[in-house]
């Protein structure tokens, strides 16, 4: 019975040990990842955006995704969100007699939601069986079904609220924007960007699509600048049209470390749905503090000593009975 003791206090020393020296220190985060050189990514420009919704279909199609209905007739797609089946949504903006577009009173404004490709992705960092990862050239967030194992632990871990899941199908699986990345292949590019009548889904290189957001917010409003259309670098289908009250920020380059998605509004990107980030990726903290908790199987000894600790409290009384009774023997 002395070496079983004996065995426990040892056990619980060394833990309490280990577990003292990896807590004291305050955990210091890793920088925040970079976007890749050569991300690519999506320029939305809500000044121009006219609530048409021809990127919803075209990304409905790309992806061979089904209708979602929200309305009793069910006679086309109204989904209300984003979703397992839906990668992209324009929502709008309303507010007093919605008399003037891209007012903030008495006005409304369009805004594009789907995956915003972060530069670090706190999805990837979630994701226990890299079923999301981050391609390492084009920045592209990517989703692996086959490897998936449908904890969802990236639907809570992303601060947009994009990846979904599909709930109803005994299958299911994740749902996002992944740049239509499948369609390179045959010289395409992100369907919403292809199909955009007024160009203000524009896709490209990020670092291309910062300095034209940054060339229109220097234009000023209503003086006349050409808009291209489709792909920065593709074929030339720009058009004249005039110049926006832009908000003097470009959401997006900064926000949550940087994403590849950029865009712009005249209406506060509050108003229309965006969230207030921070400038660094939670990631960041998140891995370090488990590479903390985890290196050296911290935590794990940490739970064999709590667990040692229990065990002895429990054959305490036990040890002394045997002890006084061994005696008497």
């Amino acid at each position: 019975m002395d070496s079983r003791r004996d065995f426990l206090k040892g056990v619980l020393a060394s833990s309490a040990a280990i577990t003292a020296a990896a807590v004291s220190p305050p955990a210091c985060a890793r920088e925040t990842l970079s976007r890749p050189t050569d991300a690519l990514g999506l320029l939305y420009d809500a000044t121009l955006c006219i609530g048409c919704k021809a990127c919803v279909a075209a990304c409905k199609e790309a992806n061979n995704n089904p209708p979602e209905f929200s309305t009793a007739d069910k006679l086309w797609d109204t989904p209300l969100d984003t979703s397992g089946y839906t990668f992209n949504l324009i929502k709008m903006y309303r507010n007093g007699t919605m008399e003037t577009k891209d007012a903030e009173v008495n006005g409304y404004a369009f805004m594009k939601t789907s995956c915003m490709h972060c530069a670090d992705p706190s999805c990837v960092s979630a994701c226990p069986v890299s079923a999301m990862t981050k391609d390492p050239v084009t920045g592209i967030v990517a989703y692996d079904a086959g490897a998936c194992v449908g904890c969802r632990y990236c639907v809570v871990a992303c601060p947009f609220g994009i990846p979904k899941f599909q709930y109803d199908s005994p299958t299911g699986k994740i749902g996002k924007c992944e740049l239509c990345r499948h369609r390179t292949k045959d010289g395409h590019y992100s369907a919403c960007a292809e199909v955009c009548p007024t160009g203000a889904t524009l896709s490209g290189r990020t670092s291309d699509l910062l300095l034209e957001a940054k060339r229109r917010l220097a234009l000023k409003p209503g003086s006349v600048t050409r808009y291209p259309r489709g792909k920065i670098g593709g074929a030339d289908q720009s058009y004249e049209g005039s110049v926006g009250n832009y908000l003097q920020h470009v959401y997006g380059e900064k926000e949550y470390g940087g994403t590849q998605v950029l865009k712009l509004s005249a209406v506060s990107f509050a108003k229309v749905g965006q969230p207030d980030l921070p400038l660094t990726s939670s990631a960041a903290t998140s891995e370090t503090i488990q590479h903390s908790l985890y290196g050296g199987l911290i935590m794990p000894l940490a739970v064999l000593g709590a667990l040692s600790f229990i065990a002895k409290k429990n054959v305490h009384d036990e040890d002394d009975s045997s002890a006084n009774t061994g005696g008497e023997k």
